[in-house]
């Protein structure tokens, strides 16, 4: 982890998931999310207490673990608040909600992991709640309620609203809940105007145009290629097989219900704008291209 200075009070630590750190006075900050786990929080605790900060509380851009796994750390050793909008704040309050959810039932433990599942912790609505010098906006599509926030530096923290080249090329799928949504995001951030832009997965970046760019005809990649499956009449997971074998990707539990929970949203995408549809033979749920 290394901690960069981007603003006159923002800074953020390199990382897998990079962390958000605004400085409300001398001695107190704000996180933007934690991490991925209990190691990572402790790491972002010695980051900041070799600065002689004292963690005030945690702003949560979403509830997928890798952005909430330092909280309890983090909240256990400081007391901090920890903040969170709407149905965010319920999946980090209850995590067992995000397996619960890509599964589409109980989780089998080979999904109760920490990429998956992380420690619960105690949320307040972030509505009227932020400190002075920072904004929250919608981020949907990722995830349910996504935020992003932007400091009083025009330092823009993008959560997961934009995968980076190398994410995009090596594993094509990200994680979608919401494709039309998430392409309303698109449209969005190409009308920001900051000095400084930090995707939660990418490189720092002063222009963001050409990333928004990629990761949109991305989505129209899949978008083309499930319709074109869907020429004859396709089981989901006949669809599922086909995407991950177009992309030669290796199945494993993790990736099952993530892939296979963005591949259903897809279809909804497409049976939305009436692309596809559907129908029942032999009790098989089979989605095919509007005729």
């Amino acid at each position: 982890m290394e901690l960069i200075k981007v603003g006159e009070k923002t800074y953020y630590i390199k990382n897998a998931t990079n962390i958000g750190i605004y400085l409300t006075d001398n001695n107190n900050i704000y996180l933007i999310d934690t991490g991925n786990d209990k190691d990572a929080g402790k790491k972002i605790l010695k980051i900041i207490n070799e600065q002689g900060w004292n963690v005030k509380g945690i702003i949560t851009t979403h509830s997928n673990a890798d952005h909430i796994g330092g909280n309890k750390v983090i909240q256990d050793k400081t007391n901090c608040t920890i903040l969170a909008h709407n149905i965010e704040k319920s999946f980090t309050e209850n995590p067992i909600l995000e397996p619960s959810f890509l599964y589409g039932g109980y989780p089998f433990k080979d999904i109760r992991n920490k990429f998956l599942y992380a420690k619960e912790s105690t949320v307040t609505s972030i509505e009227n709640n932020l400190p002075k010098g920072l904004e929250d906006f919608p981020l949907k599509g990722h995830f349910f309620d996504m935020i992003g926030i932007k400091t009083s530096d025009n330092v823009y923290f993008l959560a997961d609203s934009l995968f980076s080249e190398e994410t995009i090329t090596k594993y094509h799928l990200f994680f979608i809940y919401d494709v039309k949504e998430y392409l309303n995001t698109l449209d969005f951030l190409n009308t920001l105007s900051g000095n400084l832009y930090i995707p939660s997965h990418c490189e720092s970046t002063k222009n963001i145009s050409s990333l928004v760019e990629l990761n949109r005809n991305k989505i129209q990649e899949i978008t083309n290629k499930i319709y074109h499956a869907c020429k004859e009449e396709m089981t989901f997971e006949n669809i599922l097989k086909y995407i991950f074998d177009e992309y030669n990707l290796i199945m494993n539990a993790n990736q099952y219900v993530l892939v296979g929970s963005t591949i259903r949203s897809y279809l909804s995408y497409l049976f939305d704008e009436n692309k596809l549809i559907y129908e029942f033979k032999d009790n098989k749920m089979l989605w095919k291209q509007v005729n």
